[in-house]
């Protein structure tokens, strides 16, 4: 593992680092903010997934989580959204699939099958290298994310619910296998088989598998998204259908930018805390 840089935030550091990954099979690059409270023994652990065309440094940057991850002593990490330098022909052709849109699943199809691993990389190398080289509580980990990122924390969360104890989501894609970005991603990444694309859909995972604990989702009404593409109302269903504990809590004027995260930001810290130290 490389250390890019570090920074003193909040008492604590917030620092980028690269590693070559197995999983990827090219160098990927994430960020960990580590509270003070680390400096004397593990904390828990909070995995951000960011959506659509971001990277590693756009939550850091821009969500203004760290002063309230000190107070409630969380690491947060947030990896990059997709693998970069595979060279693959098309993959930069379009801001919603290939680089920066790698959907946190592990692609079947070719040509994207040898790198685009974003779940296997997520659930497992990933905190692995964090374990390896980060004072992190691996027995308290949780994991939220926004829109693309949303999708697959809930996702993520749904498939492993022995691994993560707490999940939420800001605007997540909530059904991709019923909206345009889900159906682009999936049929180039996981082929036109769509009996492989409920493995990476929230609302079909929750319906077969609650996750147990309770999901905080927010989401705004001004969102241009909202009704093409998130749908959040067919996850409220299949939760209410499964008996799965859902806040899902609709904020009028709030659209789908960083600006309606950071509001609401310091509610789901605290709801990550308060599940993992439970």
């Amino acid at each position: 593992m490389n250390t890019i840089s570090e920074h003193r935030c909040f008492d604590g550091i917030q620092g980028y680092y690269a590693h070559a990954s197995a999983e990827i099979g090219l160098d990927m690059r994430f960020a960990v903010f580590q509270p003070p409270q680390a400096r004397t023994g593990p904390v828990p652990v909070v995995y951000y997934l960011a959506g659509l065309t971001c990277t590693e440094e756009t939550f850091v940057i821009k969500a203004g989580a760290q002063r309230i991850a000190a107070e409630l002593g969380l690491m947060l990490v947030a990896p990059d959204t997709s693998p970069r330098g595979a060279d693959i022909p098309g993959e930069t052709d379009a801001w919603d699939f290939g680089v920066g849109a790698g959907f946190y699943v592990d692609a079947t199809a070719d040509p994207w099958s040898k790198h685009y691993r974003m779940y296997s990389y997520v659930t497992r190398e990933l905190p692995a290298v964090i374990a390896a080289a980060f004072p992190a509580d691996a027995r308290r980990q949780g994991i939220f994310g926004h829109s693309m990122g949303g999708h697959g924390a809930l996702v993520c969360a749904l498939r492993n619910p022995g691994v993560y104890r707490s999940v939420s989501a800001f605007a997540p894609i909530s059904a991709p296998m019923q909206c345009p970005w889900g159906i682009k991603a999936f049929g180039g990444y996981l082929g036109p088989d769509r009996s492989k694309w409920r493995q990476y859909d929230a609302s079909e995972l929750v319906r077969a598998q609650p996750f147990g604990g309770l999901i905080l989702v927010d989401q705004g009404l001004a969102d241009k998204f909202l009704a093409e593409q998130l749908k959040p109302e067919l996850f409220e269903a299949a939760c209410r259908g499964s008996g799965q504990c859902l806040k899902l809590r609709r904020h009028g004027g709030y659209d789908h930018g960083y600006f309606f995260i950071a509001t609401f930001m310091e509610d789901h810290l605290r709801h990550h805390a308060a599940e993992l130290s439970a």
